[in-house]
């Protein structure tokens, strides 16, 4: 049983995370920023897209210009 806890774990980490960790958190942090301005009285719809455009933005201009 362990071992099937554990390959299960491996499978959502290589689902989530992938190959970029950067991305992950990003999506993570806008998904945390949109709930959490939606429990005050402002819009919260445009963090998502906003965060969609930065990241994809940043994935595409990473391979140009390594770190």
């Amino acid at each position: 049983m362990n071992d099937r806890l554990v390959a299960f774990a491996r499978f959502v980490w290589a689902f989530i995370v992938g190959d970029d960790w950067r991305v992950a958190v990003g999506v993570g942090s806008a998904i945390a920023a949109t709930a959490a301005l939606a429990t005050t009285t402002i819009a919260a719809w445009w963090i998502i897209p906003l965060a969609v455009a930065i990241l994809l933005a940043s994935t595409l201009h990473r391979p140009r210009h390594p770190d």
